[in-house]
């Protein structure tokens, strides 16, 4: 039997000739490999169309009852016989028996299908990526929604393939620059230790390094809400950010600070520029220590030392030069331990008075 003419079956326009084609189709080849797979790609594309559903194999099982009635009526009447109420009862309800076959079989595949798919599709959403930038390396993320996300030295995002629920919820550890997709109604949440940074359609910056008890978030265009999460799993706002505002959170102790200044040295790392504004040693070291994935030991006779430059796609040994030069201070470099698993520990740097 052609597939055409399962369709016209399906839509009710069979001619009786083409319907006792279907018939002797269903009672002979309907459960063969080749009859199942077509017939439900038939029955999928019907779906597609009408919008049907699962209840609708029934409704054509009971057509399909209907019409060997109809039919076995007609043929008796023209031969002149008649059948008893039990004997027409019971050969229905034999070919009712052969008949549902393909039509559990049809059920069968469509449910699995079904089932299949929706596990699929609950695992797909249910499940998140996460993207790590190693230290010593930058990335850029794109998210679903048409926002995207840079990750500096040593971060890593975690976050939904799509963006299912009223807010657009992703969970930042280390530092990101993020340019947020403006959709008003669907808020865009960084999650990041126990602060919330809530955007709507925004640029900003957040630094959350989980061994660095402070949180800073940098607006550069939009608007920013700062939420607290409480240990109940309440948030509460402390803060509404305008365009230019810097803001220190300390997780200890809860307190919030803010500067109202030049934003660039906070967002410069995503043109490859390092700025320093009278910063000490230790931050410095620490900075350069993700940037190059280097371990540094620094003296406590140089724990005072600050640094006001600015760097531009140089190398570790041409910023430890520059600080030599600037301050007097030295460096060395130790060699590399090989471990027990076979990998080799960081190069370890140490700064010390000259």
């Amino acid at each position: 039997m052609k597939k055409e003419l399962f369709v016209k079956y399906l839509n009710d326009q069979c001619t009786e000739a083409e319907l006792n084609e279907v018939l002797r189709w269903v009672k002979a080849d309907a459960s063969n490999e080749e009859g199942k797979g077509w017939s439900f790609e038939v029955w999928k594309s019907c779906q597609e169309t009408n919008n049907t559903d699962d209840e609708s194999f029934f409704a054509i099982f009971d057509k399909i009852q209907e019409r060997i009635d109809i039919n076995n009526h007609k043929n008796n009447t023209k031969a002149g016989k008649s059948l008893s109420l039990p004997v027409l009862a019971n050969w229905l309800i034999k070919a009712a028996a052969i008949l549902l076959i393909p039509v559990l079989t049809f059920l069968f595949y469509t449910l699995s299908e079904r089932k299949i798919e929706s596990a699929n599709y609950a695992s797909f959403a249910a499940d998140s990526l996460e993207v790590i930038a190693p230290l010593g390396a930058k990335t850029v993320v794109q998210l679903s929604d048409g926002s995207e996300v840079q990750l500096n030295y040593g971060s890593k995002i975690k976050y939904p393939h799509f963006f299912s629920s009223d807010t657009r919820t992703v969970r930042l550890t280390g530092e990101g620059f993020f340019k947020i997709a403006h959709n008003p109604e669907k808020p865009f949440i960084v999650k990041a230790a126990g602060l919330n940074i809530k955007a709507v359609g925004t640029t900003f910056n957040v630094l959350a390094y989980s061994d660095n008890s402070i949180i800073e978030t940098t607006l550069v265009s939009g608007k920013v809400i700062l939420e607290q999460v409480k240990k109940d799993g309440k948030t509460e706002g402390i803060a509404t950010m305008r365009p230019g505002l810097h803001l220190s959170y300390d997780l200890q102790t809860g307190s919030i600070s803010g500067m109202d200044e030049n934003i660039e040295k906070y967002i410069s790392w995503t043109e490859g520029k390092v700025i320093f504004e009278d910063t000490p040693i230790l931050q410095v070291t620490e900075r350069l220590s993700r940037m190059f994935n280097v371990d540094f030991e620094v003296k406590d006779e140089l724990k005072n030392y600050t640094y006001t430059v600015v760097f531009t796609d140089d190398s570790l040994f041409q910023i430890l030069d520059l600080m030599t030069i600037a301050t007097p201070i030295a460096y060395k470099t130790l060699p590399r331990k090989k471990l027990p698993n076979g990998a080799f520990s960081k190069q370890k740097i140490i700064l010390e008075k000259r």
